[in-house]
């Protein structure tokens, strides 16, 4: 995501993070990738300065899931800042986030314990509604998260960047072929930390590997090294870093 570092300033302050979520970094006309090789903004990110409190999001939808039948799966999805992700592409050309703007994103995959590297999330988000009144963006969301061998789950739904939401599970492939079902997205620190609840149905039993308990979301949650270091033992069978 593009932007100059003083506009980022009131974003990737500790206790912005930590209080009010933001809408997704708001970049001037030109667009340039939102990477580690901006050392300032890279610097300035660091997680080591943030308050251990974090913020709670409100539900978009009621918690009253149907969950009959329903397998539960936990996955973290977290920002580590070295895939160039996300992306702002501005196509409205105006100032503010405005309907039509994109952002395109990639980032990492890990088991609900966090010791094992899933894969990666890819997809887009296209801007609906910038809300002023809420300081955040509803985007329409269609995205992939990808298991190495076992398949990929397939989402579409809102994402809203002031609250938690449900996604519709639109199908996948390997062992999810013919899946239906929600996920709960759960903000931790927007956009870089987030917490999927997987409310799975018409699929056969997920493999052990997938289904660890999940660690408790909070701001300085982060996998473990073996799992980031893509360690034999704390990968997925056919995992892709691409």
């Amino acid at each position: 995501m593009a932007t100059s570092t003083n506009v980022l300033s009131s974003f990737v302050n500790p206790t912005a993070i930590a209080t009010t979520p933001k809408s997704f970094l708001t970049p001037p006309s030109s667009f340039t990738p939102f990477s580690s090789s901006n050392s300032s903004l890279v610097k300035s990110l660091k997680m080591n300065a943030v308050p251990k409190k974090s913020f709670t999001c409100k539900s978009q939808v009621s918690d009253h899931v149907n969950t009959e039948n329903a397998q539960e799966l936990s996955v973290y999805e977290l920002n580590e800042r070295d895939r160039g992700s996300p992306a702002y592409l501005r196509l409205s050309n105006k100032s503010v986030n405005t309907l039509g703007d994109l952002v395109p994103f990639s980032n990492k995959l890990y088991t609900g314990d966090l010791q094992k590297r899933i894969g990666i999330s890819a997809g887009i988000c296209i801007l609906i509604q910038h809300n002023e009144e809420r300081k955040g963006d509803r985007y329409e969301a269609i995205y992939s998260l990808h298991f190495g061998n076992y398949g990929h789950l397939a989402v579409q739904g809102p994402y809203l960047t002031y609250e938690d939401t449900y996604l519709a599970v639109t199908g996948g492939s390997g062992i999810f072929e013919g899946v239906s079902g929600q996920v709960k997205l759960h903000q931790i620190v927007f956009p870089f930390k987030i917490l999927y609840t997987f409310y799975l149905k018409g699929i056969k039993p997920l493999p052990q590997e997938l289904l660890g308990q999940h660690v408790e979301p909070h701001i300085g949650v982060e996998a473990s090294a073996a799992a980031k270091a893509l360690q034999p033992h704390a990968v997925i069978p056919g995992f892709n870093n691409n």
